[in-house]
């Protein structure tokens, strides 16, 4: 396939909810327009966007796969992301590479959470928008109805550029409200047929097409005011000049529906699509870095920037790339903003799916991908002189953390590389070493990211490991003042050890440790008082009730004795950790759980049930407000431990449609029961 010109380019992303058929939508564009032999699909493992073992293992898509779509003169950049919310952050990322963002809508389940979700992500990306109603020929399909779902969900600037001869069994074909022409596309693969629209669908017909004129007017002041005075509606020639330009301003939002499965409604939104949908120069600008924005542009030095990385296990490492301007070409060398290397072009790729195929060059607004870049990572901008930089995707910060750890000890290495370069492809992955719990903890957007990784973990990196759960931070400190004696004596023959000291401790509330030397008279030599400081230091470090690091704590060395041959550092400082013991067992000691400022974000519906389930959790309502889409924030004050995997209660409760972020917001008492429960454990591990 040749370099296409920007403007015969159309970059698609395909979003929605899972399950509504955005896969078999682009399969279906890339049947009809002759680009593949056979309607690819999911459900038997035969699809060639969802080839990856895991996509055709749970019959959803995970990552993003591209289908360039040639149709006539155009290239169709369909880009096919996942609905599933754990896989949100590579939708998104995604999304800043398209013009349009086209929206498939299960005709009987209507517009779900994730579809809600990602049309605020559309706009504020400011992508134009389009919605394609699939399965129009499922039982229980009403288009009257999905289309009153959606003007509900997403405001009346939706017009019908199709609507359906038929539905549930009967539907037959589509009708095109642009042309006024009924379409038919033959099931058994026969060319489509173009034909008048059948009497008893006339009127729908013409009230579709007036509530198309509508929208579209507004594209053009001076049209719409004679529209207004009632002059006739548009004329054929006036609706096509101006739909185009009323998509791009965000002005209508045109509705299409089908059945992918059937490839009913499939060549009109092809035709559509080329016509009037945005290309690349018409988009708004690209954020900067560095606060400012820049266009498409076609004649500019050579540039891109990376919405996407993979390590391929047979290619290496593929990074997806939006060209913003100029013509990239191999050979080339560009400058990476971010690590200020420079990369050379060694091969320019079209994907399909998994299939590669070289291409000589691409120009501004196109989408390309380029193999085995060494430094360049999902995020950065590639240009001649290094200082054009794209400003960072806006991405979901990931909640779910889990710890992990590999069966065979001797494999920690080799499973911590693995999650790293997990995490510079993944824009919604962290990994981290928690030095104080000595654990591997992976925080990731929820459990089905987590699986995923752990299987391509055993089948990638031949790695067995386990999951288990994240320690909590918990400390401990006293209540009261308490004194004892530390008193270290050991003989083996020759110098012995001998140390001596008496310590006092109290209550030091948010002050941390503090160390005091009272020593009067060299009952302790100078030079042994550190030593004292270091055992308390080390015994506040392992803890007495629980194992947990203490603090708030002051400690005086008051009094002692030493001898002058077998006294040392060593003996002081074990005679410090003992007495230092023997002190917090009079001192009043407790637990302190770390305590989380929740914040969630959800419907109205179930704000309610929300917050009757932080209550359970011990957690504080401190306050209640609401954003600008009528949604419910709910600020927590919760210990840290009831909520740390609050990701899948928080979608049973709300269906999906909550979101929530956790900030640490220091320590409180815990409860008797916890207490007791984390004692006994500490016991019972101890022993």
């Amino acid at each position: 396939m040749a370099a296409p010109a920007t403007e015969h380019v159309r970059n698609i992303v395909l979003v929605g909810q899972d399950g509504a058929g955005k896969t078999s939508l682009a399969e279906a564009m890339l049947h009809v327009s002759g680009r593949t032999p056979r309607m690819g699909t999911t459900h038997d493992g035969k699809s060639y966007l969802d080839y990856d073992a895991e996509e055709i293992r749970r019959k959803f898509t995970i990552s993003t796969s591209i289908a360039p779509v040639p149709y006539k003169d155009y290239k169709i950049n369909l880009l096919d992301t996942s609905g599933h919310p754990d896989f949100i952050g590579d939708t998104i990322a995604t999304m800043n590479a398209a013009e349009t963002a086209l929206f498939v809508v299960d005709a009987v389940a209507g517009p779900q959470v994730m579809t809600t979700k990602l049309w605020r992500e559309a706009e504020n990306l400011r992508l134009s928008r389009a919605v394609f109603i699939n399965h129009i020929d499922r039982e229980n399909a009403d288009f009257d109805i999905s289309m009153a779902q959606l003007h509900a969900r997403f405001g009346s600037r939706l017009g019908a550029v199709t609507i359906p001869i038929g539905v549930d069994k009967d539907f037959a074909g589509v009708i095109d409200i642009l042309r006024m022409k009924a379409r038919y596309f033959d099931k058994d693969g026969g060319a489509e047929r173009v034909e008048d629209i059948p009497a008893e669908y006339v009127d729908a017909a013409e009230n579709a097409r007036d509530k198309l004129c509508d929208l579209v007017a507004e594209a053009d002041d001076e049209l719409m005011m004679k529209y207004l005075e009632g002059e006739d509606r548009l004329t054929q020639e006036e609706l096509e000049s101006l739909l185009g330009k009323a998509i791009t301003q965000e002005m209508i939002i045109p509705v299409f529906v089908g059945s992918t499965i059937i490839e009913q409604g499939i060549k009109g939104v092809m035709e559509d699509i080329c016509t009037y949908f945005p290309h690349p120069r018409d988009h708004g600008a690209f954020p900067l870095a560095d606060g400012a924005e820049m266009h498409i542009d076609e004649l500019g030095q050579p540039a891109g920037f990376v919405f996407k990385a993979v390590a391929d296990p047979f290619v290496g490492r593929l990074s997806y790339v939006k060209v913003l301007s100029g013509v990239l070409e191999p050979g080339q060398e560009l400058m990476n903003a971010r690590t200020g290397k420079r990369e050379r072009i060694g091969h320019l790729y079209v994907m399909m799916g998994k299939e590669a195929a070289d291409v000589k060059s691409a120009k501004a607004g196109d989408i390309i991908v380029i193999p085995k870049l060494a430094e360049t990572r999902l995020g950065d901008t590639l240009s001649v002189a290094g200082t054009l930089e794209v400003a960072p995707l806006p991405l979901p910060e990931p909640q779910y953390p889990v710890a992990i750890e590999a069966v065979n000890k001797k494999e920690e290495d080799k499973l911590g590389t693995f999650f790293a370069r997990a995490a510079e492809n993944d824009p919604t992955l962290r990994i981290s070493r928690n030095e104080e719990t000595h654990q591997t903890v992976i925080t990731a957007m929820g459990d089905e990211q987590v699986n995923t990784l752990m299987i391509r973990l055993k089948e990638q990196a031949k790695v067995e490991a386990r999951l288990v759960a994240v320690r909590i931070p918990y400390r401990e400190t006293i209540t009261k003042t308490a004194q004892a004696q530390g008193r270290h004596k050991k003989q083996t023959g020759g110098s012995g050890q001998f140390g001596d000291c008496w310590l006092r401790l109290e209550p030091n509330p948010g002050a941390g440790y503090e160390f005091v030397d009272e020593i009067v008279g060299g009952k302790i030599p100078r030079s042994y008082i550190p030593a004292v400081d270091k055992g308390v230091c080390e015994a506040m470090e392992e803890g007495v009730l629980a194992g947990y690091p203490m603090v708030d704590v002051k400690c005086a060395v008051y009094d002692g004795s030493y001898h002058p041959v077998d006294s040392n550092e060593m003996a002081f400082k074990t005679a410090a950790r003992i007495g230092f013991r023997a002190a917090c067992e009079q001192a009043g000691m407790v637990l302190l759980e770390p305590m989380a400022s929740l914040e969630v974000c959800v419907p109205e519906e179930y704000a309610g049930a929300v917050m009757g389930d932080v209550s359970t959790r011990r957690g504080r309502i401190v306050g209640t407000d609401s954003n600008d889409a009528g949604d419910t924030i709910i600020i927590v004050r919760v210990p840290y431990a009831e909520v740390i995997g609050y990701t899948r209660d928080l979608r049973a409760l709300s269906h999906g449609a909550g979101e929530y972020s956790i900030v640490l917001e220091g320590y409180e008492q815990a409860p008797a029961n916890v207490s007791q429960k984390l004692v006994e454990e500490y016991k019972a591990s101890r022993a």
